[in-house]
């Protein structure tokens, strides 16, 4: 459970009545973003007020009018969805830049440079490019929506596109029954084939900009000795 210290309001009008929830600012965004939280962390105290500050409750008829309920759970998650988060300024910076990262390590995993042979833009580019687009993250809009409205800002400044890429991969017969399953999880298996001596090659079919991690887990899991190359190379 959020302490009072650093809970914030959440709240919402309805029927010309106010109703206030103290909450876990970061819980309150997840949720109001469509995911799924524990009420019993999210909420600082299972109470619906009228006025959080002053302590002014809200009458259970005044919950059942509007709400159906008198369930706090229930109202708190209709407040957060359909009202308002009230962040302290320095809860919207921090959140903000959380999410800008967020924003900018997406579009480095799946963005290319389709004038340098689809090479991939380093995360520092693309954060240089939104800044000088003048790009502003929004605390309470989902991270996908802005990543599309980044990326319309920045492709004026930078040559920029999400591409999917394939990768021809080698993991010799000492490492390859180990290292199938993290092969599966990174990306598609389009093809494969296993050789005579254990080895597997196989094409994975995944974001253009995450070359680099994927030759990086090729040689972690074999110690050097894989091979990564773009397909057709």
């Amino acid at each position: 459970m959020v302490s009072l210290d650093d809970a914030v309001t959440a709240r919402m009008e309805s029927h010309g009545t106010r109703f206030e929830v103290l909450v876990d600012p970061d819980l309150a965004l997840a949720l109001k973003n469509g995911s799924e939280v524990d009420f019993d962390d999210l909420l600082a105290i299972d109470k619906i007020f009228k006025d959080a500050s002053r302590g002014d409750e809200a009458s259970d008829e005044m919950m059942t009018e509007v709400y159906n309920t008198t369930d706090p759970n229930e109202i708190a998650e209709k407040i957060i969805k359909e009202g308002d988060i009230q962040l302290t300024s320095e809860q919207r910076k921090r959140i903000q830049q959380q999410k800008k990262r967020k924003v900018i390590n997406k579009i480095a995993r799946n963005a290319v440079n389709p004038q340098q042979n689809d090479a991939p833009h380093p995360p520092n580019r693309i954060e240089k490019a939104m800044e000088e687009a003048g790009v502003r993250i929004d605390p309470f809009e989902p991270v996908n929506k802005q990543v599309d409205i980044a990326l319309d800002a920045i492709r004026p400044i930078i040559p920029i596109k999400f591409k999917q890429k394939k990768f021809a991969v080698l993991i010799p017969g000492k490492y390859s029954g180990s290292a199938y399953g993290q092969m599966q999880n990174f990306g598609q298996i389009v093809d494969e084939e296993w050789q005579d001596d254990g080895s597997w090659v196989g094409v994975i079919q995944c974001p253009g900009g995450i070359r680099g991690e994927l030759e990086g887990l090729v040689a972690e899991i074999t110690e050097g000795n894989g091979e990564v190359k773009a397909y057709g190379d």
